[in-house]
């Protein structure tokens, strides 16, 4: 097999069917580090405390601090 790239030649473009599983990956994961490491105080979306109620023993397993 020869792994050796042609000169003159250029990468094919990837596709958006195959892109958009990994942006919206990207976007849960970004949503989920939000909801366990700042939501809560000034930068609250929610009102209330429950949403670090819930996520409070995975704030301090992942060492985010909350008091």
């Amino acid at each position: 097999m020869n792994d050796t790239v042609l000169a003159g030649t250029s990468p094919a473009p990837i596709p958006l069917r195959a892109l958009w599983p990994w942006l919206a990956f990207g976007l849960v994961l970004m949503a989920a580090i939000y909801f366990v490491g700042v939501e809560e105080g000034a930068a609250d979306v929610l009102p209330g405390t429950y949403v670090h109620e819930f996520v409070h023993d995975g704030r301090h397993l992942l060492g985010f601090p909350c008091h």
